[in-house]
């Protein structure tokens, strides 16, 4: 079976940042990671949006902006609006290049935001159909989802530097094991 893990815990745990370290550590180790991050846009100590990361490229778009700040199209979402077409020019082009061409995938995040886009959801779904080993972040609200489809780990302020080195190992025993 090809290695999924799935991590996922409350806000501001560092889900994010542990996902960034392990794909540095594998990148140092000469394999190649593609995908994408999402991050906090934040303005003046305030949480104003989230940017989507395209691994491989370093491009970026909104995934979500406070309602009535941005000019860009989106979808209603709580008090952001969700920029689709942003998640289907960076995330999900992002996402299909490291199908083709990665070692290992990243997904940060699958959560309602990105489940705005129905791209989105096709190309998460060409990941799990796909051999390539997948590290993705979970939102809470997905976790019944696809905790069957992989390993489920909860980051913690307590626990989350130990998962760091257990997830790096997992990690980079399949990627040993695939070049043999």
């Amino acid at each position: 079976m090809v290695l999924r893990i799935f991590v996922t815990g409350p806000a501001g745990v560092g889900k994010t940042t542990l996902v960034e370290r392990v794909a540095k550590e594998v990148d140092r180790w000469g394999y190649i990671v593609g995908g994408m991050i999402t991050r906090e846009v934040r303005r003046g100590g305030r949480r104003v949006g989230f940017k989507i990361t395209a691994i491989d490229t370093g491009e970026e778009g909104t995934l979500a902006s406070i309602r009535g700040t941005s000019h860009l199209p989106g979808t209603p979402f709580g008090k952001y609006v969700v920029h689709v077409d942003e998640i289907e020019r960076v995330a999900v082009p992002a996402i299909r290049r490291a199908i083709d061409e990665a070692d290992l995938i990243v997904i940060d995040e699958i959560g309602p935001m990105e489940y705005k886009s129905d791209e989105f959801i096709r190309v998460v779904g060409d990941v799990l159909k796909s051999e390539k080993p997948l590290l993705a972040v979970v939102h809470r609200h997905f976790v019944d989802r696809f905790r069957p489809l992989g390993r489920l780990h909860t980051l913690s302020v307590e626990n989350r530097n130990a998962e760091f080195g257990i997830i790096l190992d997992e990690i980079m025993k399949e990627l040993k094991g695939l070049r043999g």
